[in-house]
């Protein structure tokens, strides 16, 4: 059976997503030519794991999982975690994760959201 094409809700979601999973890509890597480098541990920690949840996140958007409510709950959260942790850092490389973070976020809120008022029951 094919995935119904994607809503521009669904398509703006997976981009957010895909960019986010790219920003935390350059980050960690941006991280990792700082002379500090075991200052950035913890932000390049989670800037992999916030690129594996994001790239999770597109995939189950796109194939319509049954489980894109609870995965964009889930990638929410850990891009919430990482934007956290981004802002305490004045490198560019890090603002411009934390601004990458918090858009996908807020679009997997949506996704979540949307995922959750679709499964509703119609009222009588």
């Amino acid at each position: 059976m094919d995935s119904p094409p994607p809503t521009t809700d669904r398509q703006r979601c997976i981009d957010a997503c895909n960019a986010c999973a790219d920003a935390c890509d350059r980050c960690a890597a941006s991280c990792l030519r700082e002379k500090d480098v075991q200052h950035m541990v913890r932000c390049i920690s989670l800037d992999m794991d916030c690129a594996a949840a994001c790239r999770f996140a597109a995939g189950a958007i796109a194939r319509d999982s049954e489980l894109v409510n609870t995965v964009c709950a889930m990638c929410a959260m850990v891009c919430h975690a990482c934007a956290a942790q981004c802002e305490t850092h004045d490198a560019a490389h890090c603002k411009a994760c934390a601004r990458a973070c918090r858009d996908c976020a807020a679009a997997c809120d949506r996704m979540g959201l949307a995922a959750v008022q679709a499964a509703r029951p119609a009222a009588p």
